[in-house]
Formats: structure tokens, sequence, C-alpha cells
């Protein structure tokens, strides 16, 4: 049964073992503020150490997923310190998408913009409304894309096509990103909470080496063959000390379903 906490900047709601984290401020299409990232670094570094959760949804409220950052927001003429926002706020996020040993599979409800853009690219895997939209807005007010785009992007669809979405900061819709490879599904906009959760719960239900498999995937962007296959060892061999792994041999010789605990 589902259980929801106390409005914010970032709802959360668990269900069987998947986390759903609801970006809240769509009267500003869940545009960024400091709060905002905050409060999602927050709730997913409880995550970790939450062995109730198992996986985690990430989506918007309302008609957008994510806009970017809240140009409005704080525009009191003062001098803004990019970097020490960038650093302070935007990467503590970012790299508690990456680091979380748990899958992330971003839900998007509509347009992703910007930074906004840069949250569903942490994910480990991407679904979409038929309504969603994806842009690499920064350069149409003069900035370069941040929170990752520019190392997320480039990997999942190539280089050529990352530098057009940069430079010429084009919308791409839900069907040009399911052909690029941006996202594994374009669904319904109404049926994308049940097909982000029912992809989650899969994902909730399998074992201890997801965890492993993210680790190798990350390890993998920057090592040559050499350090991967040393990569694989490592872990191949710590998911073989599993109780999933043993669970897993034994479901296979009494032809029968695992049942995995993520241990």
């Amino acid at each position: 049964m589902a259980t929801d906490v106390a409005a914010g900047p970032v709802l959360e709601a668990r269900d069987q073992g998947v986390l759903t984290l609801t970006l809240n401020r769509p009267e500003r299409l869940n545009a960024i503020t400091d709060e905002l990232l905050d409060a999602l670094t927050a709730a997913l570094r409880a995550s970790e150490a939450d062995d109730t959760v198992r996986a985690v949804v990430l989506t918007g409220a309302g008609r957008a997923f994510c806009s970017g950052q809240d140009l409005r927001a704080g525009a009191d003429g003062g001098i803004v310190d990019v970097r020490a926002k960038l650093r302070e706020h935007y990467a503590p996020a970012i790299r508690a998408l990456r680091s979380l040993p748990k899958p992330v599979v971003a839900a998007v409800n509509g347009p992703a913009a910007g930074a906004g853009f840069s949250l569903a690219l942490a994910a480990d895997l991407r679904i979409a409304a038929e309504s969603a939209t994806f842009v690499q807005a920064f350069v149409r007010i003069g900035l370069i894309p941040d929170a990752g785009s520019t190392y997320f992007l480039p990997r999942l669809v190539g280089p050529a096509r990352a530098a057009e979405m940069m430079m010429l900061g084009d919308p791409a819709d839900a069907a040009r990103a399911l052909e690029m490879g941006l996202v594994s599904a374009v669904v319904a906009d109404a049926d994308l909470p049940a097909r982000a959760h029912a992809m989650a719960s899969r994902l909730a239900s399998g074992p201890q080496s997801i965890a492993y498999i993210k680790e190798a995937l990350a390890a993998s962007v920057a090592n040559d063959l050499e350090a991967q296959l040393q990569v694989e060892e490592r872990l191949q061999e710590q998911a073989t000390t599993t109780a999933d792994f043993f669970e897993g041999v034994t479901a296979f010789l009494e032809k029968r379903p695992p049942r995995f605990t993520g241990h």
C-alpha cells in the first residue's frame, strides 16, 4: 500500500519497494530552486540507507517534468555565484542520482528542459509520456549545458546529435527521443505513472547484482577493456557471495521463479 510524505518541494511516496519522488512546483512547471535540489538530494541519500527502498521513480507534478532553473527565483538584481550554486546544489543532486546503489527510473511526464533535462539524463532508465519534450535550453539564454548534460547526453545519443541539441536548442518530442535512444518507451500520458511504477517494481524485485551492474556501467565510461575486465572480476566475485545469487541458482535448478530479496 502506498504511503505519502507531507507536501514540500519534493513529494515522497512508497509502494512495495518503490520510492516515487515527485518534483512539486507545478505552478512553475517544477522549475528548479536551491530548495528543490537540496530536498531531492536529501531524499536520495536517505533512500540509500533505507532497505525498504529497492528502486526509485523520479517524476514531476502537473503537466511538466521540470522546466529547468527558475530564473525568477532570487532575481533581486544581485550577482549570483554560479560556480557555488552548481557546486553546492546541482552537483550533489546529480551525484546522489548516480551514486545511489539502486536503479532510478525517470518518468518524464511533460517538458524536460535545461537542467530538468539533466535530471532525467542522470537516471538509469527513462520512460516518456507522449506529451514529453526534451530541450537543451541553455543556449537560448547564452549559457552552456550543465548539471551533467555535457557528460550524459553524448554518451546516450552520440556526440553529433548531442552537439545539435545543445548548440541549436531545438526540442525533441517523445517519438524523436525514442528514436535517438534517450528513452526506453513512450506511453500515453494517462498510462505513464502505472508503466513507470511497473518498470520500477520489476527492478525492485531484482537481485543485488543490479547495484553492481550500475557500478560496472559507470566505471566502463572511463575504462579501457583491461581495466573493465578487472572491474567485472571484482563485482562478479561480490555477486557470488550474495544470498540472491544462491537463490537464483537454486530457483534455476528447481525450475521456479527466483525470489530475490536484494541481499
